[in-house]
């Protein structure tokens, strides 16, 4: 700041220094996990895949909300990108990223969805297969464009594509998980859950529960993963 009228953003100091530029300094001071949890799709470019590619300290877990997969809901909601460009920036993810796990964000029932624009929304988890997705009932929020628009589809409506929705992604979440029995994974422990058990994240993201002593908290160990379930593991300290 210069004086009351005039201020200087980083932005304005840094004009070529974005996100990926970050998340590569921060990797380089040696952190053993670096997790970057979520990005706009619009924002995510080829730099910082290739950057999280490159890192082994960048853990393979991206958040990439869709929310839609109807072209028609996603320019209703403001978000500036295709079902296909999605989709584009999906597989280039996939391809580059060593065994990523994506997840997502996905909005039922806007006001004006269509059957046709939900089943568009299928259509891309079908094809992502996510690791898991937050599912949500549209509701208005004040202060935002969509509460202006007429809410025109049911609660009932909005719930049976909901429980539709869930299914199919548990479905897709249970065979990623399936993918872990019986193999040896790096998990951080982070605590104590409710039946007293440690438990903690897997490199991808994935919530494991095991036996140990508490001196374990705050350590990477392998973990050998014995029962896999829709939303957890669990597994044995070797």
């Amino acid at each position: 700041k210069k004086n009351e009228d005039d201020y200087v953003s980083l932005s304005d100091l840094y004009s070529d220094y974005k996100m990926g530029d970050l998340l590569e300094d921060v990797a380089k001071i040696g952190i053993p996990r670096v997790r970057f949890m979520t990005s706009h799709p619009w924002d995510f470019d080829d730099k910082m895949i290739d950057i999280i590619a490159s890192y082994d300290n960048i853990m393979p877990y991206v958040h990439l909300p869709l929310q839609s997969g109807s072209d028609r809901i996603l320019k209703l909601m403001g978000r500036r990108y295709t079902k296909e460009e999605y989709l584009e920036l999906f597989n280039k993810l996939k391809a580059k990223i060593k065994n990523v796990a994506i997840t997502t964000d996905i909005i039922v029932g806007f006001p004006g969805e269509t059957e046709d624009d939900f089943n568009d929304t299928l259509d891309v988890v079908n094809k992502c297969k996510y690791d898991s997705a937050f599912t949500f009932i549209f509701s208005p929020r004040e202060g935002t464009p969509a509460a202006k628009m007429e809410d025109n589809v049911t609660l009932d409506e909005k719930e049976k594509r909901l429980y539709k929705l869930n299914e199919i992604v548990n479905e897709y979440a249970n065979q990623n998980n399936q993918k872990y029995l019986n193999k040896t994974v790096k998990v951080l422990i982070e605590g104590v859950g409710e039946k007293n058990t440690l438990f903690g994240y897997t490199e991808t993201m994935k919530l494991v529960n095991v036996e140990g002593s508490l001196d374990n908290i705050g350590k990477i160990v392998d973990v050998l993963i014995t029962d896999v379930k829709t939303w957890s593991m669990d597994g044995i300290i070797k």
